[in-house]
């Protein structure tokens, strides 16, 4: 359990500092919903910025790796490349149903779908999902608490350990893709480019 505590500390320490410089506060500025006033709601606002990034970064492995590598796991042990993807877009669910107050839909994502088409379907719209979730926060929103594990927690703290937990398994993905001979989003130069970084 320390050890998974360390690791996500770790992720969330590269998420908010390491994969988005001080920059990415100017992109997000300009990202900001149009109802907010210039300056408003900067925690929000960010929150939302590096998430979107996250979603570009995990749907850019997602499209880059081949259909037939959607079934490769390193191990008989461990998730396949697709069930992770399956497994990342039921955890948006999961989580931002909680931010949303909503019943989570449990749609089994990485149980029944397992074709790449399918899986980056389900993916692109458990983002959708999400996305109401942080551009609908503001600062002060942010701050309300909703039951999550058994316990109170603020919506902001719920929506960081969503994308704490898709960087967690896009780390996976990363892994699996250098096994394979791929190069990850994040170490493709002309993809981080495309994202202005």
């Amino acid at each position: 359990m320390r050890i998974h505590i360390k690791i996500t500390r770790l992720l969330l320490t590269m998420l908010l500092v390491g994969v988005f410089t001080p920059g990415a506060a100017v992109s997000a500025k300009e990202q900001a919903p149009a109802t907010a006033a210039p300056g408003a709601n900067p925690i929000s606002t960010h929150n939302n910025f590096t998430y979107r990034m996250l979603q570009k970064i995990v749907l850019g492995a997602a499209e880059k790796t081949p259909e037939g590598n959607y079934g490769f796991k390193p191990r008989e042990t461990v998730r396949s490349f697709g069930q992770i993807v399956g497994h990342m877009a039921d955890a948006q669910y999961t989580f931002c149903s909680v931010a949303r107050r909503e019943k989570n839909p449990r749609l089994n994502i990485e149980g029944t779908k397992a074709t790449k088409a399918d899986l980056i379907a389900a993916l692109k719209d458990a983002f959708s999902y999400c996305d109401k979730a942080y551009v609908g926060m503001t600062d002060a929103s942010a701050a309300e608490t909703v039951k999550f594990g058994g316990a109170d927690a603020p919506i902001l703290g719920v929506l960081t350990m969503n994308q704490v937990h898709t960087t967690e398994h896009y780390g996976n993905l990363v892994t699996y893709m250098r096994m394979i001979d791929l190069v990850p989003p994040t170490s493709d130069p002309e993809f981080m480019k495309s994202l202005g970084r």
